[in-house]
């Protein structure tokens, strides 16, 4: 067996990491001998992007440390799991280059041990079984604020509960009767540990183990000891998990050294932060809705994330891995450009894809004075001068063409460098051409182009003639008629899931436009699985399942530029809070957050997050990573109000400059008094909008700051050079107020303080008005 050891930073495919800082402090320390990751997703739908960046953290770091990974099937929910699912990802991950040799495993393989391990919990008085509703057993959990109940049924005998789990395995019982809990304690500030759920009875047939079982493992109790029954030492898993920990520690410290587990090693859960990305969703029931209602054509359709779809597209997975290690990993969760997606795909692309000419929308193009049957051979290379690699193929050449029909312009914007009546453009490795002719329909649609290339012209300029720009062709004679799909981002905005209405709402119509038009004949002997760069046009491939045996079907993996950035596509704000409607309740929103957002709510509540504060942070993942990162240098409850309602706007946008390390830095410098609120929240909006530090700006605003003799002296010439409103404020019209705080704050400059300038005019103007 190999042994596990520190590898050198150069040499490691995941890059050093707090998490790998972990392992070299348990390897260092003998801990453990040998690294076991494991990855565990449920068959429940197919693998995604997000299962790439996940899998890369589990397989990669034990590929680094020459240790192991398990795959194995999280398959403890017979209602949605299915084994093509499972199969699916099993081919995923192999394309993916995860090799986990014989170490294939499913957690219903577990199914007989781990029940095993639930009696071993109640004989020793640490589970019991519970016949309280749903509805009841989340009452008497309490809430964040508020400590859970003992159910009435938590002190049952170890005879009684033995007696009704085994009942409840047996089948006696209908869904919901009982349900099997751990009892660890109704007053945890983790609510987790509020006596949780291991066991519930499901009258469903399992896919590999049939109607055998009529109890089901939850999946915090079969995660934890799948994990250790296998022998994983580093279990690897997102922040949502956070929370779930203390369960899994509870069941390994309680469990160890019984029924068959080992009392040492035991395995350690570390949280990273989740990865997700704009322009997606990855939600299977999301995913769903697309398949269903036909927006997409299947689960591998190429505009989806999932990795069916990316592969059909002609995505490698060298990209994804390169992807998945440009992202990087920390402890928070991050919303990631999908700009670094594509660069990406577009880097593994560029060395290896050979350049060719293909027209997606021709227009025929005669050279007039080319001789008739004449078709000469040109020599094209196949790769540019800065890629560096040989190869080159014959283009033919003849009368007539095909070009792009938006490369000609009958009336020319400012600066056209394409073709045009009488302007000359060089055809790409061939001549230059002059278009002497448009011809046009009864409709005034251009439909054929006339003009004449220069013989003199091939590999050189003509003399005394000025060419503006190339243009892609390919010679209609021998040209392979083709389809080509072009295929772009599935949704119009960054956060298709956020705020009101349906992330449907978002769906872009234009993710897929299919063309006819024709590729050089170069490619026709090419192995299918040739990557090509389409001159000008981006990175296509041979779609695998369309075109066989006929036209062959092109499907755009990239575009060479992005176009999105280029076209002024619209921004959008990461995540906006939704306008409630004015009879709802903070109860009523908080009953409407998804689980995940639930959680995220009470944990910022339990820190003293205020309501407002906490709403919106729970909905928005670019607010609680900016402020997961301030807790590191202070209380978050004291960071929260200025993050959601001064910073808010440039997190979400994700053009924050100011750092949690700035803001915590101010903040702490007000809380001991060295200036006021306005004077903390002036600086903030100051330091982002300059990109300076917010502390520095503080400063330099309170050496800016009015004396209070200049304050006063500046109220007296307020009220002295307006004895008209002076008189009208007396009378009654005390609305005025605000407009003798608008003077002197133009006469100081912005520099006095409002609230401070108000009091002394209030006070002057009552002794004028007495």
């Amino acid at each position: 067996m190999l042994v596990s050891r520190i590898p050198p930073d150069e040499e490691r495919l995941v890059p050093p990491n707090f998490i790998t800082e972990i392992i070299d402090e348990d390897l260092r320390s003998g801990k453990y001998g040998e690294i076991v990751t494991r990855f565990p997703p449920e068959p429940n739908g197919f693998p995604h992007i997000g299962h790439a960046i996940a899998s890369f953290i589990d397989c990669g770091i034990a590929r680094d440390y020459l240790g192991r990974c398990h795959l194995r099937m999280d398959d403890t929910n017979p209602l949605t799991e299915e084994m093509r699912y499972a199969l699916a990802i099993k081919r995923d991950m192999a394309w993916l280059g995860w090799d986990w040799g014989e170490h294939f495993y499913f957690a219903s393989d577990y199914f007989d041990r781990l029940y095993e391990m639930a009696e071993q919990l109640i004989k020793e008085g640490k589970a019991y079984v519970d016949s309280l509703s749903e509805e009841e057993i989340r009452e008497y959990r309490g809430t964040v604020e508020k400590p859970g109940r003992p159910s009435p049924y938590r002190e049952r005998s170890v005879e009684e509960n033995l007696d009704l789990f085994r009942r409840m395995a047996a089948g006696e019982f209908e869904e919901g009767a009982h349900v099997l809990r751990a009892k660890i304690d109704m007053s945890a500030a983790n609510m987790k540990l509020r006596d949780p759920i291991l066991y519930r009875i499901l009258r469903a047939e399992h896919y590999r183990t049939g109607d055998r079982w009529k109890v089901y493992p939850m999946y915090d109790f079969a995660h934890p000891l799948s994990d250790y029954i296998e022998g994983v030492t580093h279990s690897l898993c997102s922040s949502e998990f956070i929370d779930n920990r203390a369960v899994y520690d509870w069941l390994v410290e309680n469990l160890a050294g019984k029924c068959g587990l080992p009392e040492w090693p035991r395995p350690k859960q570390i949280e990273f932060g989740r990865r997700s990305l704009e322009y997606t969703v990855v939600s299977k029931r999301k995913l769903i809705q697309l398949v269903e209602r036909g927006l997409v054509d299947g689960w591998d359709d190429p505009r989806l994330p999932t990795l069916a779809g990316l592969r059909r597209r002609g995505v490698r997975p060298q990209a994804l891995i390169a992807f998945a290690r440009k992202v990087g990993i920390s402890r928070t969760d991050r919303t990631v450009d999908i700009a670094l997606l594509e660069w990406a795909i577009r880097d593994d692309l560029n060395p290896i894809a050979p350049r060719v000419m293909a027209v997606t929308e021709p227009l025929k193009l005669v050279l007039t004075n080319y001789p008739e049957g004449r078709l000469e051979e040109l020599e094209a290379p196949y790769f540019p001068p800065d890629v560096g690699k040989p190869g080159s193929r014959k283009v033919p050449f003849g009368r007539e063409l095909w070009v792009e029909r938006s490369d000609f312009a009958l009336e020319p914007p400012k600066g056209w460098k394409r073709l045009t009546v009488g302007g000359h453009t060089r055809l790409r490795h061939a001549y230059v051409v002059r278009i002497d002719e448009a011809v046009t329909n009864d409709a005034g649609e251009v439909v054929e182009l006339r003009g004449v290339y220069l013989p003199e012209s091939l590999g050189k300029n003509p003399e005394g003639i000025k060419v503006k720009g190339a243009v892609h062709w390919v010679a209609a004679a021998g040209a392979l008629s083709a389809e080509f799909r072009l295929y772009d981002r599935l949704f119009k905005v960054p956060f298709p899931d956020a705020g009101e209405g349906s992330f449907l709402d978002h769906y872009n119509p234009d993710s897929l436009k299919v063309l006819q038009g024709y590729v050089e004949p170069s490619v026709a002997a090419d192995d299918p699985e040739t990557r090509y760069q389409l001159e000008r046009l981006g990175y296509f491939w041979r779609d695998p399942e369309l075109g066989r045996g006929g036209k062959p079907v092109f499907n755009r993996i990239i575009t060479l530029k992005d176009t999105w950035k280029k076209s002024g596509a619209p921004r959008q704000e990461a995540r906006p809070e939704p306008r409630p409607e004015k009879e709802t309740g903070p109860e009523d929103k908080v009953a409407a957050l998804a689980p995940e957002e639930r959680e995220v709510y009470e944990r910022c509540r339990h820190v003293g997050v205020g309501e407002a504060e906490a709403l919106q942070i729970a909905r928005d993942e670019r607010l609680r990573t900016y402020l997961e990162d301030c807790s590191a240098y202070g209380p978050p409850a004291l960071a929260a109000p200025w993050v959601v309602h001064v910073l808010g706007k440039a997190v979400r946008s994700g053009e924050v400059r100011v750092t949690p390390a700035g803001l915590m830095e101010l903040l702490a410098r007000m809380e001991k008094g060295a200036f006021d609120r306005r004077t903390a929240k002036q600086a903030l909006e100051e330091a982002q909008a300059k990109g300076e530090e917010p502390l520095a700006v503080a400063e330099r605003l309170l050496a800016a700051a009015l004396t209070p003799e200049e304050l006063e002296r500046l109220v007296e010439e307020a009220i002295a050079r307006h004895p008209n409103e002076v008189a009208s404020y007396c009378s009654g019209k005390r609305g005025l107020i605000g407009f003798f705080v608008g003077q002197v704050m133009r006469a100081s400059g912005g520099r006095a303080d409002p609230g401070q300038a108000r009091a002394l005019l209030e006070a002057r103007l009552g002794r004028r008005c007495s």
